[in-house]
């Protein structure tokens, strides 16, 4: 109803698991690590948990599309059953034939047979088992307990099941108890899903609006974000019940901007919570119950095409836009048009001249009849700028490293000879950038709607603002203005350890497996150099791998035991390798 209204081309802030508007927290990655360490960690239960809306579908959804093709996986999702009704769903889920060995009575037993050897059938084929079960504190005693049953299936070398079990706090409590003490020493990885931060709760609004079609600035103001997510207290699902009840009054009213006011009064309706003295106003019937006021809306839909129609609308400032790489603070310091006040219609305000900060409109994107012609903003203007090609870029890159690269040479097969070697990431996050901290090359696209792309390097990251070099300028832009013109294809450096073979496991040198060594002793002492075995005893691949594994859980980055880029940038960087770091912008 009201997304025509905000420039967007579909609601925003469904509750309906959208694929499209996946948003992945810095505590939704570490979950989804946890969840991906346990597959390979030799059976036993893996604990998630969280508040009702905080996301963990979302991490479930996400680990489902990367668990490797050896693993078979079941998925339960209405755990109130009994423990035959449990059996007999995980056998059905796995594909396992049972009946009854007497009629018409199918007991524990002959759902536990069938079940063994088809994970042993697994196991020798190279294949793990999981078992996945949501809602998990709805789980009783006796079920929780022939879980634990289930993981005695085992050969000599491992367990034939791994359980990850997902549920509400209440699942922690449960799986602390005396009763279930035998369970909890099964667990081998547990993770709680917090609520997300005030920063986050603003990156996933943005990010929600932009996946929706958002082309203008956040139609929030800084103030209505901070009650956003004081009210939903940073669980997903209470910000996009709250956020779209709050569009919808916004719209109602006839303003372009949601005010903290707006949002008070939108939670008062979905949460059935006071609204302080908006709420006292409201039932008073100086405000209007605008969930329900079909007048009203109809009102507000004739203003919008009416403003529409006439080109009366002001044109809205880009600078202040939030995108999902950016928290709402990248408003700070930026001019943007003023909301029109609730008691005004948009096309009163229109004629009265409101100030508005002139820049280009979005690619693709044509203006209202009638509207002035802008200015292109800074990073239009560096982007028409930057040339074709990215030798340049790639030539300021290497420059951060104190090497060169020759006009029209392939810099990821010269730069090796300085030691350095390239890492690139197409589906990369803001995220992802400050983790490895160090300056980038980015791809950058001047036009949504086109293919044609530019290189600049990212040489600076201060909070919400953006330093980027090309083309001989330096330019300054808020994080949310470049996330519109960047679709996550980063490029950039790392120093190699000595003796790095071109191809091949890092490993599989003895130069390279006892740098590895003395790095992971070193980051698991805090930075400190540590001791490394002694030639006697030598540490094993199995024990490398595990280090390695343990190093990657606490980075936040899947433990897939190999020490590949990423895994060595991290490392570089927590123990001080000298490298240009992107927080410094050296």
């Amino acid at each position: 109803m009201y997304a025509p209204f905000f420039g967007l081309q579909h609601p925003p802030f469904s509750i309906a698991p959208d694929p499209r508007y996946l948003f992945m927290s810095e505590r939704h990655r570490e979950a989804l690590a946890h969840l991906l360490y346990g597959l390979d960690a030799g059976g036993g239960f893996v604990l998630l948990t969280g508040e009702v809306g905080a996301g963990k579908t979302t991490v479930c959804r996400c680990f489902l599309e990367q668990i490797p093709s050896h693993c078979n996986v079941a998925y339960i999702f209405n755990p109130k059953l009994t423990v035959g009704e449990l059996l007999r769903s995980i056998c059905d889920e796995f594909g396992v034939p049972h009946q009854p060995s007497v009629a018409g009575v199918e007991t524990v037993k002959d759902y536990i047979d069938p079940l063994n050897a088809s994970l042993l059938a697994a196991h020798g084929a190279g294949r793990n088992t999981v078992l996945i079960i949501d809602e998990a504190q709805n789980l009783s005693a006796d079920v929780l307990e022939q879980l634990r049953l289930l993981t005695n299936l085992e050969t000599s070398e491992r367990k034939l099941l791994q359980i990850i079990l997902i549920g509400q706090p209440e699942l922690r409590t449960m799986v602390a108890s005396p009763a279930l003490e035998q369970l909890a020493q099964r667990v081998i990885a547990r993770f709680h899903l917090d609520a997300l931060s005030a920063q986050e709760t603003q990156q996933y609004i943005a990010h929600r609006l932009a996946v929706a079609g958002l082309q203008g600035p956040l139609p929030f103001s800084r103030s209505a974000l901070r009650r956003v997510h004081a009210l939903s207290r940073g669980i997903p699902r209470r910000i996009n019940l709250l956020c779209d009840r709050a569009l919808l009054g916004a719209y109602a009213a006839g303003v372009r901007e949601v005010s903290a006011r707006i949002v008070q009064r939108a939670a008062a309706e979905v949460f059935d919570a006071p609204a302080s003295a908006a709420a006292a106003r409201s039932a008073r019937g100086q405000w209007p119950r605008w969930a329900v006021a079909g007048l009203g809306v109809a009102a507000g839909a004739a203003l919008v095409a009416g403003g529409w129609a006439l080109g009366a609308w002001p044109q809205w400032s880009r600078q202040g836009v939030v995108s999902s790489a950016a928290p709402a603070g990248a408003l700070a310091g930026k001019t943007s048009a003023s909301a029109p006040s609730s008691s005004a219609p948009p096309s009163s305000t229109a004629s009265a001249g409101a100030v508005t900060t002139p820049t280009a409109p979005t690619a693709g994107a044509s203006a209202p009849r009638g509207a002035a012609p802008v200015a292109m903003s800074d990073l239009q203007q560096f982007l028409a700028a930057l040339p074709a090609s990215d030798n340049a870029a790639w030539q300021t890159l290497a420059s951060a490293w104190g090497a060169s690269v020759a006009d029209g040479a392939d810099a990821c097969a010269t730069l090796p000879r300085d030691g350095l070697r390239c890492y690139r990431n197409r589906r990369a996050g803001l995220n992802l950038v400050r983790q490895i901290d160090r300056p980038v090359l980015l791809t950058l696209f001047p036009s949504e709607e086109g293919d044609v792309a530019v290189s600049a390097v990212l040489r600076r990251l201060d909070g919400d603002t953006a330093t980027l070099e090309g083309g001989g300028r330096t330019v300054r832009v808020p994080v949310a203005e470049l996330a519109q013109v960047w679709r996550g294809d980063i490029a950039t450096l790392w120093r190699t350890p000595p003796d790095m073979p071109d191809k091949g496991d890092l490993a599989e040198t003895p130069a390279g497996a006892a740098w590895l060594d003395q790095q992971l002793a070193t980051a698991a002492a805090g930075g400190t150099r540590a001791a490394v075995p002694a030639a006697g005893r030598a540490t094993t691949p199995a024990q490398r791998q595990s280090r390695i594994q343990r190093f990657q859980l606490a980075q936040g980055v899947t433990p897939d035991g190999r020490a590949g880029p990423l895994t060595l940038m991290l490392l570089n960087r927590v123990n001080g390798v000298s490298e240009p770091r992107l927080r410094t912008g050296g």
